[in-house]
């Protein structure tokens, strides 16, 4: 808005000089890219991030596979959640030895985090695997992946007025330097009496 006001009011000042006029034209310029730029880039990166994660998420979903798995003994219990995709990130998981089965058949058997708050020999529970039945993440999903594709494009959107701020920040700057610089050089030229002449001092 400071933009606009500023073209209006210098429109036809007789004031007006031609570095005020460019830096309200630099503004209003600033002001057009953030409104418009900042979006159009926000969204195409949102995009992006949208189609690789949704890819992603199809990749893992086909790669990883849910089995169960059978409680051989407690290790004791583990007070970090090392998925970052569950909502109970706090719960105490056990650690357990256990066995399981991968999809491609193969007997599996080893040290697991398990959702079971006392775990006994033979209790089940669920694990991610990869097909071969190594342990694997959990996949992530597709509401996960569009939110991080939409913050994507938030954070794009929010760099891209930043950047084009520190440019407009960057180039007024230079504007006034330039200006001090021609005020210095006419004082230069009227020197340092200029206001006593014919006082006959």
């Amino acid at each position: 808005m400071r933009a606009i006001t500023g073209l209006w009011r210098w429109r036809h000042n007789p004031l007006r000089r031609g570095t005020d006029l460019a830096e309200a034209w630099l503004c209003l310029a600033a002001l057009l890219l953030v409104l418009v730029a900042g979006p159009v880039l926000g969204w195409l990166v949102g995009g992006v991030a949208q189609d690789a994660l949704q890819r992603s998420v199809r990749e893992q979903r086909e790669s990883r596979h849910e089995v169960t798995a059978t409680v051989v003994r407690e290790l004791g219990r583990f007070p970090l959640d090392t998925d970052p995709e569950t909502t109970a990130g706090r719960d105490l998981r056990s650690r357990v030895t256990a066995d399981w089965t991968g999809p491609d058949g193969t007997a599996q058997h080893g040290t697991v985090l398990a959702a079971l708050r006392s775990p006994h020999p033979g209790d089940h529970f669920t694990l991610w695997t990869d097909r071969h039945g190594r342990m694997a993440a959990r996949p992530l999903d597709s509401a996960t992946a569009t939110t991080h594709a939409v913050l994507a494009g938030v954070g794009a959107a929010l760099l891209t007025a930043g950047v084009v701020e520190a440019g407009r920040r960057l180039a007024l700057w230079r504007m006034v330097r330039r200006r001090y610089a021609r005020w210095d050089r006419a004082w230069d030229r009227a020197g340092p009496d200029w206001g006593r002449t014919g006082t006959g001092s």
